[in-house]
């Protein structure tokens, strides 16, 4: 949710901060501030509200020489939007400064405790309590320990770094259920919620566990649970490359990233199509041959992708799916059954609803999948197998290219459970040759881009929208709705297609647009009896429809056409000129689409 950095070694460590907060800036652009430790002996903070443009206009009347020092960028939870609020925070001596992600859930308790001993609060947060707790354990403890000590009185979630002024050249982190890495370096390292952030200085991470603790200077790092234990940790290489993290002369990373889908794709099957055998490779277990049923958790989009995934694994594989909001998972008390298996999906594998219901199911023995994108994160870490998407860093806020690259694993996991039951080697082919093309067939309808921001010059004084689908474009309808709200703000509603008349169609007149994903599939005729429906009362249409459909022209007024593919990868494709749509839509609005008001790229906090 919010960005940490951190940095000890024998450079600079401003710029090196500041640059890791750019990257890092789609996890919270609230507020933001930096603590360094001067070479004077005295640490010097500064912080500002808004976009991290503003704190580095204020930092540029001020020297910080230091080379150890801490960052964030926030997104605000405990506490408004305000420079009191913003992280570092401090004790009363001005010596102990944290940055934190994550909720401290006992902090009111906490902090009673503290004000009764005296200290002095100066903001809303619960962060400020870790700082104060730390100095009050200070007084009996060394400075480790008292870091110890204090996140042992901590419930609920972190990702913490803290600067002691007494303690030149060292910062002591620690994670728990929130995000956290170390970078190692030549004489030098890194603290980070993200390994963008840190990727223009090394490719050598150490991944923190839930309930660790580490101590970082110029000489190395050392990692200890919150019992002292020693902890043997091994180093990563990480895959990203810091050109991926950047807009290669695209405006938005939005934009670039729809762009790279077709890329994306081929990324994500690369290897692991058997086009003669009608087979695909995952490198999956012989347990999943006793699979029975399906159970999905994820969060907003990956949700989304679920819910397609549960048409194609029903449809093809003949297994029964549930999908469910992983936010919601453990308050319903599931019922787990012999031969279950549990997929959660998530882009970051940093989700804390996700991981939550990941680990719920894992306390129940349940045979647990991943789909993530992120090599080395938590989820992949903790699901019991994996499938990694491989489709390089997504820094967009609103996802497009992680939620088709899903899809296509999605269809990848309906081939794989299918060919081992009653799938038939012809129609795994089959599936497996359309799979193939997809990365072209997307190709031809990034083509339609310029048409594309003209319809959505053209539909922009517009401030409420429905998206309509049916079957598989079903969850499109509600994705196309969501992209919309994300980044411009605009009322708009997914809906069955063919629920209209138990509701929505009360709200049809001239002044409510209605976006149709109408392919030509199984339920075409009844899409288009929907369609009948709108145009009678004189709602204006766009239809997502196929290559060649001239009876849409006459119901439609306007038509946006995707390529022929199979039913069940329709999806893929009929997605994409939403995002389009929602991308330029926005832009036409004059905000910045990457970074949509109130909301953050990965949801680490509950």
């Amino acid at each position: 949710m919010c960005g940490i950095i951190g940095y000890v070694g024998r450079q600079r460590a401003l710029p090196i901060i500041l640059d890791g907060l750019k990257n890092m800036e789609y996890r919270g652009y609230d507020s933001s501030g930096v603590a360094i430790k001067e070479t004077s002996g005295k640490i010097k903070a500064i912080k500002a509200v808004g976009p991290l443009l503003n704190l580095e206009e204020k930092i540029s009347d001020n020297n910080f020489e230091g080379s150890t020092g801490i960052g964030h960028v926030r997104w605000a939870t405990h506490g408004g939007v305000t420079e009191k609020n913003s992280h570092p925070h401090m004790d009363c001596k001005r010596k102990i400064w944290v940055v934190h992600n994550g909720i401290i859930e006992n902090y009111q308790e906490l902090k009673a405790q503290l004000l009764k001993k005296g200290h002095k609060f100066q903001s809303e947060t619960d962060t400020e309590v870790l700082a104060h707790l730390i100095e009050e354990k200070l007084k009996t403890n060394n400075y480790q320990e008292a870091v110890r000590l204090a996140l042992k009185e901590v419930r609920g979630t972190y990702g913490v770094a803290v600067l002691n002024q007494d303690e030149p050249e060292k910062i002591i982190a620690a994670r728990n259920f929130s995000p956290l890495l170390l970078g190692v370096g030549e004489g030098e390292c890194f603290v980070a919620s993200d390994a963008s952030a840190i990727l223009k200085h090394t490719t050598k991470v150490v991944y923190l566990d839930d309930g660790e603790l580490a101590v970082l200077t110029p000489k190395g790092h050392a990692v200890y649970d919150l019992g002292r234990n020693l902890r043997d940790k091994k180093t990563h290489h990480l895959e990203w490359s810091l050109e991926k993290t950047q807009k290669n002369g695209f405006p938005h990373f939005m934009l670039k990233e729809i762009f790279e889908q077709p890329e994306a794709i081929a990324n994500s099957i690369r290897g692991r199509l058997l086009p003669e055998e009608g087979l695909v490779k995952l490198g999956a277990s012989e347990d999943l041959k006793k699979v029975k049923r399906i159970l999905i958790a994820a969060c907003g989009t990956a949700y989304l992708s679920g819910k397609v995934g549960e048409y194609m694994l029903e449809e093809y594989a003949g297994i029964p799916v549930e999908v469910d909001l992983a936010s919601e998972f453990r308050y319903r008390k599931p019922v787990f059954q012999k031969g279950d298996a549990f997929l959660v999906i998530s882009q970051s594998g940093e989700t804390a609803d996700t991981l939550a219901a990941l680990r719920e199911a894992k306390e129940k023995n349940v045979l647990t999948l991943g789909v993530v994108n992120v090599i080395g994160s938590t989820l992949a870490r903790e699901a019991g197998l994996g499938v990694y998407q491989h489709i390089g860093p997504e820094i967009g806020v609103a996802s497009t290219k992680a939620f088709t690259s899903q899809l296509t694993i999605l269809a990848l996991l309906t081939i794989l459970f299918g060919r081992s039951r009653d799938m038939s080697v012809i129609t795994g082919q089959r599936i497996v040759k359309e799979i193939k093309k997809i990365p072209h067939l997307i190709q031809t309808v990034l083509k339609q881009d310029a048409a594309i921001k003209k319809l959505a010059k053209k539909y922009n004084h517009f401030n409420n929208f429905l998206y309509l689908g049916r079957k598989y474009n079903l969850p499109i309808a509600y994705e196309g709705a969501l992209k919309l709200k994300e980044i411009s703000y605009v009322h708009a509603e997914g809906y069955g297609a063919g629920e209209m008349k138990h509701g929505p169609i009360a709200m049809i007149d001239e002044n409510l647009p209605s976006i149709f994903i109408v392919p030509q599939d199984s339920v075409y005729e009844k899409t288009i009896s929907n369609i009948e429906e709108v145009r009678a009362r004189k709602g204006p249409i766009i239809a997502i429809a196929t290559e060649g459909d001239k009876k849409i022209t006459r119901l439609a007024d306007d038509v946006i056409y995707i390529p022929k593919t199979l039913e069940m990868l329709t999806p893929i494709l009929s997605v994409v000129p939403l995002q389009l749509f929602a991308y330029h839509f926005g832009v036409a609005r004059g905000y910045n689409v990457d970074r949509p008001r109130n909301l953050a790229k990965s949801v680490t906090v509950e």
